[in-house]
């Protein structure tokens, strides 16, 4: 890596944002049931959550392709972020809670795109060496996770905003230490819009979509899927480990990956996989063989998908629309598709019950495989060596 590329503090940033990402995603439903929430109201909260960012990751993005200095919007949007977690703290009641859910959704929805952008910038031609930066948030998240699961099984599951209060500390810490880039070329009249005419573009994107919709009842309610049937939140957070442990291994090996296969197929066999490890969470959570199994296909469910999914963007999205192309990507997916999955989770958790809602995940990926499926050989020609 070059010698101007500060690494340790991207490493940092993502260390810390994902830490933080360990600390809230998987437990944070389980503060929620600690209050009386319904599986309904839990799965509208962090839908809600996912539509705000949709929203959120564009406004920023917009700002700081305007502005040009993503490192110094990145920093404001964390301190406007960290001040409006500290009024999650007395909220109890869901009125309550999707308000100030919201608020801190909003201010902290562009901290993915924009700490994406400022990374690429400085790896420049060397993109397929984000994965070695990234993965920094994958430890983070391993740290967080396993740490705040045997916490949680002797403090009191309120514990968590602190815990989660100190990661986001973290998190603004090293974004303030990181040097500015070259700002892009000015964009006010730039659109990535109609980039979206484009039938593989539109495709992929509908794709990633389906992708997160899979993912909804995963984020959402993993974790009470498995304290339902008896496992303590240590074991819980175990197996989260286990699948960033897997995700790790996919970044380390994507740089190999992109040469010798390209975007198109690792997309089209991260989706297929998707469908196999739904099923197995949604039908076999009662051996600790198959969740560990499941949880090792994160890898590819998430890992190289991810990590392909962005050289695809960074291809398309170059410059001045760098910033907005991450955030399109990352609101159309994570964000609707997130919504739209939690939404769908926590309508059918209580009626029709954890498997046929993970089947549901299931179908989700395998039609965003259909999705995909004509388009995967442009995609390996058109980004296999970004």
């Amino acid at each position: 890596m070059s010698l101007a590329l500060p690494y340790w503090r991207l490493a940092g940033l993502y260390f810390w944002y994902f830490a933080f990402v360990g600390a809230f995603s998987p437990f944070f439903a389980l503060y929620l049931q600690a209050l009386g929430r319904s599986a309904w109201e839990i799965g509208a909260l962090l839908g809600a959550m996912q539509l705000v960012r949709i929203g959120a990751a564009n406004f920023w993005a917009w700002r700081a392709d305007r502005d040009g200095r993503r490192e110094r919007i990145l920093v404001h949007s964390l301190v406007l972020g960290t001040l409006a977690w500290a009024a999650v703290f007395p909220a109890q009641g869901f009125l309550a809670l999707a308000a100030t859910l919201s608020l801190f959704a909003f201010l902290t929805g562009g901290v993915v795109p924009l700490a994406e952008a400022v990374t690429l910038a400085h790896l420049g031609a060397a993109a397929e060496r984000y994965g070695r930066i990234r993965l920094w948030g994958s430890v983070g998240f391993i740290v967080a996770v396993t740490a705040v699961g045997l916490a949680l099984d002797r403090l009191p599951v309120a514990s968590l905003l602190w815990i989660v209060l100190a990661t986001l500390a973290g998190t603004l810490g090293h974004a303030r230490a990181l040097p500015p880039t070259a700002p892009p070329r000015a964009a006010r009249g730039d659109s990535v819009l109609p980039l979206l005419a484009k039938p593989e573009i539109a495709l992929f994107l509908a794709a990633c979509f389906l992708m997160s919709v899979g993912h909804g009842a995963l984020y959402a309610f993993y974790s009470i899927h498995l304290a339902g049937h008896g496992y303590s939140r240590g074991v819980i957070g175990a197996m989260w480990t286990i699948g960033v442990v897997a995700e790790i291994v996919a970044f380390l090996a994507m740089p190999r990956l992109m040469r010798r296969f390209g975007a198109g197929p690792i997309l089209a066999a991260s989706f297929a996989t998707a469908v196999v490890r739904f099923l197995a969470i949604g039908w076999l959570v009662g051996s600790p063989a198959a969740l560990v199994f499941a949880q090792l296909l994160h890898g590819t469910t998430f890992g190289t998908y991810h990590a392909a999914a962005l050289a695809v963007v960074g291809h398309w999205f170059r410059g001045p629309s760098a910033t907005r192309g991450q955030a399109l990507y990352l609101s159309i997916s994570f964000g609707a598709g997130g919504m739209a999955g939690g939404l769908a989770s926590g309508a059918l958790w209580e009626t029709a019950g954890p498997g046929w809602t993970f089947t549901v995940s299931a179908a989700a990926a395998a039609l965003a495989l259909l999705a995909f499926a004509g388009q995967a050989k442009l995609y390996g020609a058109r980004a296999g060596s970004t």
